[in-house]
C-alpha cells in the first residue's frame, strides 16, 4: 500500500475505490460481524454463502460489516443488488436466500422480518419500524463496510474531513466549526466540544495529547464498542482533526480489555492509516504530524471518569483526582501534559461536521442539542439493538416505534436512562423528547446512552439495589462519601428488599443521596445516587408498601407478603410441596395449604407452580377476607382508589367551571350565584386572582340566623379566611382523613399561586362509595 504524499492524491485514490469498490448491480451480501451477530453465528452464516457461491460457480462478494443494529434479530444481513434485508439468518436457510434472491432475484419470505406471525413480512431494511426514524451520523458507516479494510472506508467518503482540513482550513477555522456545530459530549455530561477543544488549544506547552474515551462500562451499554469494532476509521479521522485543530501530536484511545474485537479492528485500522500516510509523521505532506496508540483498561467503571482514565493510562490505579489542574491544563493531563478527552461517539461525528459543515449538523436535533444520539435500546423491548436517533425525538418513538413496543404486550412502567448514573423515568414523560437538558429536567440524564426499558412485572425498588449495588461495588473509595454513603444507601435497600424495612428509611436515603451528591470527589460518585433518588420521586408508593405492608407487587422481592394457595386454579400436582423445604405447605385429602406460622416467605413454591395459583398477598388484605369474607380483588380496587390522587377525580369531571367573587361583592351576591349556578361554595380571590377565603352554604346559614342587614354586607366580613388548600397530587386517602380531622366540605384544588378545581367531601365519598357498597353487598 502506497504512501499518500499530498491531498490530491488522497482525492484521487478515493474517487478510484468509489468506482472500484461496491459497484452496483454486483451480487453481494453485507453479513453483520458485530459482537451480538457472532455470537448467535454470523460467521457460519458466511462459512455456508462460501459453500454455496463455490457449488452454485456463483461470484459472490461477501462483506463483512460491523453491527446493523438490530441485535435481537441477529444474525442479520443484506443481499444486494436486490436490497433484500433478512434477520435471525441460520445456516440452513443460505442456501433458500441462495435459489430464492440470489439466483432468483426475489425474496425468501421465511428470512424476511414481521412484526407479528400474522402480519406482512418486509423486505427492504429501510422500510423495516426499527430502522424508520433512525438519522445516522456516528454510524453512518456500519453495516456497510468492512472495518478491517481502509479502502472500503475510503470508497464510502472516510478522510474526507481531513483531507479538506489540511488542504484548505487552518487549525483555527477546524475549531471554529466544530465550536460552531455546538457538538456536545456524548460521553455523559453533554458538555460542548468546542469549548473544551479550545480550552486545550490555548494551554501552554508544545506537546499535547488527545485522548478517547472507549471504557464504556455502563451496563447495558455497547454503543462505543461498536464504532470501534464497526467504523474505527472514523474515530482515528476524528481524534486526528481534533489533534490538527489544538496542535496534539499524539492520540491515546482507551478501551475496556472485555473488548477484544474492537481492539483487534483499532490495530489494523490504525496500521492501515499509518502506511497510507494518514496517521504517523507529515500527514499527506503536511507539517501536521499525529501518532496513535491503544490503552487497555482492566474494566474498572471509575476508570470512566477522565481523572481516573488518565490516571490509568500513566499505569496508576484508576483513582479520581481533584480538579483543579483540569485534564487541559498543564499538570492534569496524561503525564502532566494538556490533554483533550472525549468519547468516541463525539468524534466520530466530527468528520461530518468538518466534511459537510456545521450548518448540516445544526439542522439536525434540537438548537440546544443538536445533531443525533446513538442509544443502546435494552431491558423488556422487542427489539433490542443499536439505534441513532435526532435530538429531540420521544422516548415514545424510540419505545414503541423503533423498538416496538414491550415484550408480551405487557404494560410500560419506565425506561431508565444514561447507565447506573442516570434515572429511571415513569410512563407519565413518555412523550418527553430525547435532549440533555430534557432528561436533566426530569432526574435523570443522557449519560453514555444506556436506555433499559422496564415493564409492569418489575419491582423499582429492586431495580434502584441493583444499579446502586454496581456503583457501590465499582465505587474507588477513595472518598468516603461515595465510599461509605453508597454502602450504607445499599444496606437500607438490601433490608427494604427482604421485608426488614423501616419507618423512616425512604427520608434517610433521601438525605444520604443528597448528602452523596454535594460532596462526592468525581462525577461518578456524585451520580450515583440518581437512580435510588428518581424512583422515590416516581415510584414513593413501592417503597412504602415494601416498608409499611412488607409486600412487593412485582412478586420480585423475597421475604414479603403472605402466601396462599387459589383453591380454585390449583390442580393438586404437588410440585409447591417438593419445593418447599420447610414443610410449610401441607397436604390434605382435597387440596394444599400453606401454613403462615413455617412460611418463610422463600418463594420457592411461587417459583415452582406452574399455573401460578401460588399468590403472594397483603397481610391485611388476607385478614380482610378471612374476617369478613370479601373479595380480594374488591379490597384492592378500593385500595387503589383510596390511593389515587384529587387531580384523578378532577379529569372524571365532564367540565370544571370554577366561580370567584372578591371580598368586597355582597353577601346577597353570592347567594343569587350559588342559586343560579347550584352551587355549595364560592371562592374569594383578590384583583390578581390569588385565592383569600371562601364563603360557603354553612356561612350564610350562621349568618342569617343573626338576622338585621346582613344580605347587604360584604363578602369580607363573614367569609372563611382559613382554607385549607391541596394539589393535585393530594392522595384521596389524605384528602379523606383531612376532611374528617377539619370538618371540612370544600377542597380548593390549586397548583402554585393558580386555582384549578374545587373538591367536595360529595366528590370524595362518590368516588370510593360503590366499592364500599358492594363489599356490604357481600359482607350482609
Amino acid at each position: 500500500m502506497a504512501k499518500l504524499n499530498n491531498a490530491n492524491e488522497l482525492k484521487e485514490l478515493r474517487q478510484k475505490l468509489a468506482q472500484e469498490t461496491f459497484k452496483p448491480n454486483t451480487l453481494r451480501t453485507r453479513v453483520c460481524c458485530g459482537t451480538a451477530c457472532t455470537a448467535t453465528g454470523a460467521y457460519k452464516v458466511i462459512d455456508e454463502f462460501k459453500k454455496e457461491a463455490a457449488n452454485s460457480g456463483i461470484d459472490l462478494e461477501i462483506v463483512k460489516t460491523g453491527c446493523q443494529g438490530i441485535c435481537q434479530k441477529g444474525p442479520v444481513l443484506k443481499v444486494e443488488p436486490m436490497d433484500i434485508f433478512y434477520q435471525r439468518t441460520k445456516p440452513e436457510n443460505v442456501s433458500w436466500i441462495m435459489s430464492y434472491s440470489i439466483l432468483g432475484n426475489m425474496p425468501y419470505r421465511q428470512g424476511l422480518y414481521r412484526d407479528s406471525f400474522l402480519s406482512e413480512p418486509v423486505p427492504v431494511m429501510t422500510d423495516v419500524p426499527f430502522y424508520k426514524k433512525q438519522k445516522r451520523i456516528a454510524l453512518r458507516n456500519n453495516g456497510n463496510i468492512d472495518p478491517c479494510n481502509i479502502n472500503h472506508y475510503l470508497a464510502v467518503g472516510g478522510y474526507a474531513g481531513l483531507e479538506k482540513a489540511l488542504s484548505a482550513m487552518s487549525p483555527d477555522e477546524v475549531l471554529a466549526e466544530v465550536d460552531r456545530a455546538n457538538l456536545r459530549g456524548r460521553g455523559g455530561a453533554g458538555f460542548p466540544a468546542g469549548k473544551k477543544w479550545k480550552h486545550s488549544k490555548s494551554a501552554p506547552g508544545h506537546i499535547k495529547f488527545v485522548i478517547a474515551n472507549g471504557d464504556e462500562g455502563d451496563p447495558g451499554a455497547f454503543m462505543d464498542r461498536s464504532i470501534m469494532e464497526g467504523d474505527p476509521h472514523s474515530l482515528l479521522e476524528g481524534m486526528a482533526l481534533c489533534a490538527y485543530a489544538i496542535g496534539a501530536q499524539y492520540g491515546i484511545i482507551y478501551v475496556r480489555h472485555e473488548y477484544p474485537l474492537a481492539v483487534k479492528n483499532l490495530w489494523i485500522a490504525i496500521k492501515q492509516a499509518e502506511e497510507l500516510g494518514l496517521l504517523g509523521k507529515n500527514i499527506l505532506g503536511s507539517d501536521f504530524s499525529f501518532t496513535m496508540d491503544i490503552r487497555e483498561g482492566a474494566g474498572a467503571f471509575v476508570c470512566g471518569e477522565s481523572t481516573a482514565l488518565v490516571a490509568s493510562i500513566e499505569g496508576e490505579r484508576g483513582f479520581p483526582r481533584p480538579r483543579p489542574p483540569r485534564l487541559s491544563e498543564p499538570g492534569g493531563g496524561a503525564w502532566g501534559y494538556p490533554s483533550n478527552l472525549n468519547n468516541i461517539e463525539t468524534y466520530a461525528c466530527v468528520p461530518v461536521i468538518i466534511e459537510q459543515g456545521s450548518d448540516y449538523f445544526l439542522s439536525i436535533g434540537t438548537k440546544t442539542s443538536p445533531g443525533t444520539k446513538v442509544f443502546a435500546l435494552t431491558g423488556k423491548v422487542k427489539n433490542t439493538g443499536l439505534v441513532e436517533v435526532p435530538m429531540g425525538i420521544t422516548l415514545k418513538e424510540i419505545i414503541f416505534d423503533i423498538g416496538g413496543g414491550i415484550l408480551g404486550d405487557k404494560k410500560f412502567k419506565a425506561v431508565q436512562t444514561g447507565g447506573p448514573s442516570g434515572g429511571c423515568i415513569p410512563a407519565s414523560y413518555l412523550d418527553l423528547p430525547v435532549d440533555f437538558d430534557s432528561l436533566s429536567s426530569v432526574g435523570s440524564m443522557m449519560g453514555s446512552g444506556g436506555m433499559v426499558v422496564l415493564d409492569e412485572d418489575t419491582c423499582m425498588v429492586d431495580v434502584a439495589k441493583f444499579f446502586l449495588s454496581f456503583t457501590q461495588s465499582e465505587s474507588c473509595g477513595k472518598c468516603p462519601p461515595c465510599r461509605i454513603g453508597t454502602s450504607q444507601m445499599l444496606q437500607i435497600l438490601q433490608r427494604i428488599t427482604s421485608g426488614k424495612g423501616e419507618l423512616g428509611d425512604i427520608q434517610r436515603l433521601v438525605d444520604l443521596g443528597k448528602n452523596i451528591q454535594k460532596t462526592s470527589l468525581c462525577g461518578l460518585g456524585q451520580s450515583a445516587p440518581n437512580p435510588v433518588l428518581s424512583t422515590i420521586k416516581y415510584f414513593r408508593e413501592e417503597y412504602e408498601e415494601h416498608i409499611y405492608d412488607k409486600y412487593c407487587k412485582s412478586n420480585v422481592c423475597t421475604g414479603m407478603g403472605v402466601f396462599i394457595i387459589d383453591q380454585d386454579e390449583c390442580f393438586r400436582c404437588g410440585l409447591c410441596k417438593q419445593a418447599c423445604a420447610f414443610n410449610a405447605v401441607i397436604e390434605t385429602r382435597e387440596r394444599f395449604l400453606i401454613d403462615r406460622t413455617a412460611c418463610t416467605q422463600c418463594k420457592a413454591c411461587f417459583t415452582a407452580c406452574p399455573i401460578k395459583a401460588v399468590k403472594i398477598r397483603k397481610q391485611r388484605h388476607v385478614l380482610l377476607e378471612e374476617i369478613f369474607k370479601i373479595p380480594i380483588e374488591k379490597i384492592e380496587v378500593i385500595d387503589r382508589r383510596a390511593k389515587m390522587t384529587l387531580g384523578d377525580i378532577m379529569k372524571t369531571k365532564a367540565s370544571y367551571e370554577l366561580f370567584a367573587m372578591t371580598p368586597n361583592h355582597r353577601v346577597a351576591d353570592a347567594i343569587k350565584l350559588m342559586n343560579d349556578r347550584n352551587i355549595s361554595a364560592v371562592m374569594v380571590v383578590d384583583e390578581s386572582q390569588n385565592l383569600k377565603g371562601m364563603i360557603t352554604e354553612r356561612d350564610i346559614v350562621r349568618g342569617l340566623s343573626k338576622g338585621g342587614t346582613f344580605l347587604n354586607e360584604i363578602i369580607q366580613n363573614i367569609m372563611t379566611r382559613e382554607v385549607i388548600t391541596f394539589t393535585p397530587s393530594t392522595e384521596v386517602s389524605a384528602a379523606i382523613s383531612v376532611v374528617a380531622n377539619k370538618k371540612v366540605r370544600h377542597l380548593p384544588v390549586v397548583e402554585g399561586d393558580r386555582i384549578v378545581g374545587m373538591i367536595t367531601y360529595r366528590d370524595l365519598v362518590s368516588y370510593v362509595l360503590p366499592e364500599i357498597i358492594y363489599m356490604a353487598e357481600d359482607m350482609y
